[in-house]
């Protein structure tokens, strides 16, 4: 999901410092020729260190940088004197950034918090200077410890979207009109499927200046799970979001079968997500009647609140905007 400016999967080549080696020297002189060990120990390698920054929304910067290497250490020198530690490499990630070993797939860092920095990649310790080894025994040691390799590997930054609402639904179901009425946010509106490729984020005003923050996803289709349409590029971003908002429209053939498609995808994917709060909200309910209403609420799960609701009419956001914080509200 490269397209345009948002960039949400990156992988790199990342190789931390090497530590410096320690001295091996022996001190001389004027009226001592044989003042004893003196040499110092190695500077650390460089670290390689994630750094979350709140203004940043996605990966795009760090596209290019391919190979990140950090600064070797420098060795230890006479008087014992300590060499330099290796530069280290900062990189500033968006909030929701997790770093994976590409070969293990293992997930190392996390990234959540505005200014939150953790080691990725550590150097080598600094080898130990001769002086160190200086014994009643062994007062003139000839040998020093060299540094320590660095960590080095394929590695993959990834992104998943941090936001209050996650809007979930097929291609074309009103996602991003709804975002567009309820908050500033712009996204693509046009009447094709997978108008939105990229997830597009937007502020809900609420009542007395709150807000919450609502993702447009790009639409799920059936087969997701298995990488169909856009896949685990899309079913990842949910992960992270408070409350899932389905969204099914009025002229959809099987409200109720929708919903379970959409449900079945999230649950192949992760099951964990389905123990989100979830609401339902019936899009385009600007053409039903009362009727048409009550017999669609029937087919739908009774434990999940649901709203009819039309972005265009201006119908039930109010009524949407409730249910979603006071969901917002018990989960915090």
């Amino acid at each position: 999901m490269e397209k345009g400016n948002f960039v949400d999967r990156i992988r790199v080549f990342a190789h931390s410092g090497k530590g410096g080696a320690g001295s091996s020297h022996f001190a001389r002189t004027k009226f001592n020729p044989q003042a004893g060990p003196d040499g110092g120990d190695g500077g650390r390698g460089g670290h390689i260190i994630l750094r979350g920054n709140r203004q940043l929304w996605t990966l795009l910067h760090l596209r290019y940088r391919k190979n990140i290497v950090a600064k070797d250490g420098q060795n230890g020198s006479k008087n014992k004197c300590t060499g330099h530690d290796g530069d280290d490499i900062i990189l500033e990630v968006p909030l929701g950034t997790v770093a994976y070993d590409e070969e293990s797939e293992e997930m190392e860092i996390e990234i959540l918090e505005d200014g939150q920095e953790v080691i990725w990649l550590p150097g080598g310790r600094g080898g130990l200077g001769n002086y160190n080894f200086a014994t009643a025994t062994n007062q003139a040691p000839e040998y020093a410890q060299p540094g320590e390799m660095g960590s080095e590997g394929w590695k993959v930054l990834e992104l998943k979207i941090l936001a209050d609402v996650g809007l979930v639904g097929f291609p074309n179901a009103g996602k991003s009109t709804l975002l567009s009425v309820v908050s500033a946010a712009k996204p693509k509106i046009a009447n094709y499927a997978f108008t939105t490729l990229t997830p597009q984020l937007g502020i809900v005003s609420y009542r007395d200046g709150k807000s919450f923050c609502m993702a447009d996803l790009p639409g799920i289709i059936e087969g997701a799970a298995e990488g169909k349409g856009l896949g685990h590029r899309f079913l990842r971003h949910i992960e992270r979001n408070s409350v899932l908002l389905f969204l099914i429209p009025a002229d959809s053939a099987d409200h109720a079968k929708e919903f379970d498609i959409l449900v079945n995808e999230l649950e192949q994917y992760n099951p964990e997500l389905l123990d989100k709060k979830m609401v339902i909200a019936v899009s385009k309910s600007d053409m039903l009647d009362d009727e048409l209403k009550a017999e669609i609420a029937s087919t739908l799960p009774a434990e999940i609140p649901h709203v009819f609701i039309s972005s265009v009419a201006n119908m039930g956001l109010n009524e949407l905007k409730d249910q979603l914080w006071d969901i917002l509200q018990a989960e915090a």
